[in-house]
């Protein structure tokens, strides 16, 4: 049985003061995952959570993009608390487990649900929106992934409603038109961000 979110315990008490949590998020399809992996790729300083989901792997995924597991499984694990938010999502669970980062700055690309959650729980995380450069784009990278069509409608339904709450949530925003020069916007806004903590008087 799914216990009350309410009666988790506050996770972020784990975690240093001193690293950075940075939450991707955006509409599915927008390339948060392509991002999330560039970004480790670029920078030894970031750890990226592998989430947990129910959703069955894509034809295309080899299986390194989350945790596949079963409801049974997923339900479990909330009631021991080994989540730092999880989310329902299209009938779907998705779950953030709890980092293991070794003082690193951790990297979270995650629903727009559970980036409130982590928010709500510790509210110095640095929110990242990734946008798509049109809608059109956005359906067709849905559609590129081999999802059936039922899956790409409600992932299309869905979005604007992701997006009015993405644009409430993030500090920034980032159109990924090339995941390239999107990455390096991210890098760019990770170090400034950094110099910050190191010089706290650098952004007054």
């Amino acid at each position: 049985m799914v216990s009350d979110q309410s009666s988790v315990p506050n996770c972020f008490e784990l975690l240093s003061a001193e690293p950075l949590i940075v939450v991707l998020i955006g509409p599915g399809g927008v390339g948060k995952g392509s991002i999330a992996r560039a970004l480790v790729e670029h920078d030894e300083r970031l750890w990226l959570s592998r989430s947990w989901t129910t959703r069955p792997r894509r034809a295309n995924e080899n299986g390194s993009e989350y945790h596949f597991v079963d409801r049974a499984t997923f339900e479990r694990a909330i009631d021991e608390h080994r989540f730092l938010e999880w989310a329902d999502f299209h009938g779907n669970l998705y779950g953030t487990p709890l980092p293991d980062a070794d003082g690193k700055d951790v990297l979270l690309e995650i629903e727009v649900q559970g980036a409130g959650q982590v928010r709500a729980e510790h509210p110095d995380a640095v929110v990242i929106l990734i946008l798509a450069p049109s809608m059109d784009q956005l359906e067709q990278r849905l559609r590129s992934r081999g999802d059936s069509e039922e899956h790409v409608r409600l992932r299309l339904s869905s979005t604007p409603k992701e997006l009015a709450r993405g644009h409430e949530l993030a500090s920034f925003e980032v159109t990924n038109d090339d995941l390239e020069r999107a990455t390096k916007e991210i890098l760019s806004i990770l170090e400034e961000l950094r110099q910050q903590r190191r010089n706290p008087s650098a952004k007054d």
